[in-house]
């Protein structure tokens, strides 16, 4: 079964974020699949039935931003969730089609390529896919690096400041990709999005890298019917499709 895994750490979002990403998922993705939400262990909010929460704990990883989702690349913490393969989706996402046939890939890690508009790494960690026991050295080799975290920085290519998707890029040179040309993931306003606001006619998924999330664009038809509008829903079942 695929699991689907967002983070909501930190008060840039607020919890109605995962319901929406949530819902969308769920109108979208026919295979049987769960939908976890990683947040801090003390942050008091009860999801929706069909969200699992989980927290971020580890020492290692508290305080430190996007290198959070590293953990999901540890084989132990895959065990222990009876995780077989799964879809990394940043919490402002936007779910405008259908998502089976992105997910249906041989390929043991995806992750979304040429939209980044002046970091010269290829890969966004807005999505990304991983079967489980696979490239388990991006974790093991950060978590050993961890305990140097000053000189972390110098080990791992980036533009402005050190971040997951540059120690992807150089743990993992040559991954499979999602492209908006070929498979529909845009992000909103960077390389690959036609001029304009109008959503893409391939458009399977759109997100919202840097400082910009789908709030700000909820008078678009496309942001409040998918987004403003998205939850409560009703799941797309096998037996249903």
């Amino acid at each position: 079964m695929l699991t689907i895994v967002t983070y909501l750490w930190g008060d840039k979002y607020a919890p109605e974020y995962v319901e929406r990403l949530a819902a969308g998922v769920a109108r979208h993705l026919k295979q049987p699949h769960k939908f976890f939400c990683i947040t801090e262990r003390e942050r008091d909010v009860i999801f929706s039935p069909g969200i699992e929460r989980h927290a971020i704990k580890d020492p290692v990883l508290i305080g430190r931003s996007c290198f959070v989702r590293l953990r999901l690349f540890d084989p132990g913490w895959q065990q222990n969730r009876g995780i077989t393969r799964l879809v990394c989706m940043d919490l402002d996402s936007v779910v405008v089609g259908e998502l089976d046939p992105l997910f249906d890939r041989a390929e043991d890690f995806v992750i979304l390529q040429g939209v980044n508009s002046s970091n010269p790494c290829p890969y966004n960690c807005s999505i990304f896919m991983l079967a489980a026991g696979a490239h388990s050295e991006i974790w093991t080799d950060f978590a050993k690096l961890s305990s140097h975290w000053d000189d972390l920085g110098g080990l791992i290519p980036h533009h402005e400041f050190p971040d997951d998707q540059g120690w992807l890029w150089h743990k993992i040179p040559r991954a499979a990709a999602w492209t908006p040309e070929h498979n529909g993931v845009y992000a909103m306003h960077k390389p690959g999005w036609p001029k304009g606001d109008n959503l893409p006619n391939n458009a399977r998924l759109v997100v919202f890298p840097g400082h910009r999330d789908p709030s700000q664009f909820v008078k678009l038809n496309w942001v409040a019917d998918n987004w403003h509008k998205n939850y409560p829903c009703t799941p797309v079942t096998p037996e249903a499709a």
